[in-house]
């Protein structure tokens, strides 16, 4: 399932079920999007922890399942301050190289990775950045050894930036 995202205005707590949006604040990195913040879904677990719904296009070290710790602050919005439990799942972002077999296309990078039953969410139509949820129980190795040939072929340039000792197991 490949999901549209954008990266929207502050959004307030959802009463009815507890969603709300949890930010985190970074320092942007040289070469990549100019963005320093990232507001990421969750559901509150309790008055200061969440438990994330989405996957992360820019933070680093968080993955979906994850829960944090947040503050809110005097606006209402909630910054995450740590991650206090890992979900065993990874994030991976691929994108799509323009010149490449696959084209610009953040529809056929998921058909490449569609056979392992992964979720995937692209930033927008202009920049096909996909990120994926790399599940505990995914098979990691293959996964891993996709990624590397594709991106020695030219389809794409890819970063775990979220990762579990099980998947440094793989070579």
């Amino acid at each position: 399932m490949l999901v549209m995202a954008s990266m929207t205005s502050p959004e307030h707590d959802s009463a009815e079920n507890n969603r709300i949006k949890v930010w985190f604040q970074f320092v942007p990195r040289e070469g990549w999007l100019p963005y320093s913040t990232e507001g990421l879904w969750a559901t509150r677990i309790s008055e200061d922890t969440a438990r994330l719904e989405n996957i992360p296009f820019l933070q680093e070290g968080v993955a979906e399942g994850d829960i944090v710790r947040f503050l809110t602050n005097a606006d209402g919005l909630h910054w995450a301050t740590e991650r206090v439990e890992a979900s065993g799942n990874c994030t991976v972002r691929i994108l799509p190289v323009p010149s490449g077999p696959l084209g610009a296309s953040a529809e056929a990078v998921h058909e490449q990775l569609a056979p392992f039953g992964l979720r995937g969410e692209v930033f927008s139509e202009e920049l096909p950045l996909v990120a994926f949820n790399v599940p505990a129980r995914a098979e990691l190795g293959r996964i891993k050894a996709l990624l590397t040939r594709g991106e020695e072929d030219g389809w794409w340039h890819f970063e775990a930036s979220c990762v579990t000792d099980a998947w440094h197991d793989y070579a």
